[in-house]
């Protein structure tokens, strides 16, 4: 696995890449809290960030959801601070796994371990809730183009149905793609 390290404290950092090699991960980079992290997970591509601070600034959390925003990928912050609103902000700043007491050798794997589980759960339903979204406009689309086809052609609903779906068949589209081609053409109108 990949693995990108982030520390203020070089020694720190330098006794937890070797840790993570004993267990087999590739460390891809190491940078400070105050780097661009952005940038650097652009480069790199890790599979899993670790981050290693006594508490997130507002400009590290402020990295961290630029990251999440932009290239999603699990990331565990260890700490100190254990303050329910730092943790809170953390959370919504992308952060997978938030570990209070520092990071320790024997705990890396089963803590990257759900952090990678919880992230691909997180991922999962994401893109469930964008599914559901996608289909339930299509779904008032639907509706308002058949609306719009029995109100202009004095059609009943179901003879609207079946030339909103004709018209979807002929011209390769999907049914809601076909609905907004009518409810454009007639705001056209």
């Amino acid at each position: 696995m990949r693995i990108m390290l982030v520390d203020d404290d070089p020694d720190r950092c330098a006794s937890i890449e070797a840790s993570l090699r004993a267990l087999g991960h590739e460390i891809v980079a190491m940078a400070p809290t105050d780097a661009d992290l952005l940038t650097a997970v652009q480069r790199r591509q890790p599979d899993v960030i670790l981050i290693d601070v006594d508490a997130p600034s507002r400009d590290t959390l402020e990295s961290l959801r630029q990251v999440h925003r932009n290239l999603p990928r699990p990331i565990v912050l260890f700490a100190e601070n254990c303050e329910p609103a730092t943790i809170r902000q953390a959370v919504r700043a992308g952060v997978t796994s938030y570990v209070v007491d520092g990071m320790s050798p024997e705990r890396l794997k089963p803590i990257i371990d759900v952090a990678i589980a919880r992230f691909e759960e997180s991922e999962a339903l994401k893109r469930e809730l964008e599914d559901a979204k996608h289909k339930l406009a299509d779904r008032r689309d639907v509706e308002k183009a058949k609306g719009l086809l029995m109100k202009r052609r004095g059609l009943d609903e179901e003879t609207a149905y079946a030339q909103l779906r004709k018209l979807a068949m002929t011209r390769n589209l999907k049914m809601g793609d076909a609905a907004r081609a009518i409810i454009s053409a007639a705001e056209l109108l």
